[in-house]
């Protein structure tokens, strides 16, 4: 779907609710806004607002997490 869309058109409808839709799927399998804007040929901003508009929590900045840290006393 993603590639049938032309940069910068108005995306409306059923489709807006598809783009939505796998957007999320992908975001929710680990792939990041930046990577979900360059494949659909969108923006951040726009990408952003899909997700959150589809319910999605969004993740913290920097990737995944790599657990509590000791303290090193």
């Amino acid at each position: 779907m993603a590639e049938t869309l032309k940069k910068g058109s108005r995306v409306t409808g059923a489709a807006r609710e598809k783009l939505a839709a796998d957007l999320k799927k992908k975001y929710d399998s680990g792939a990041s806004i930046r990577a979900l804007a360059e494949e659909t040929g969108r923006s951040y901003g726009f990408v952003h607002r899909m997700l959150s508009e589809s319910g999605v929590t969004l993740r913290g900045r920097g990737g995944a997490t790599r657990g509590k840290k000791t303290a090193a006393s």
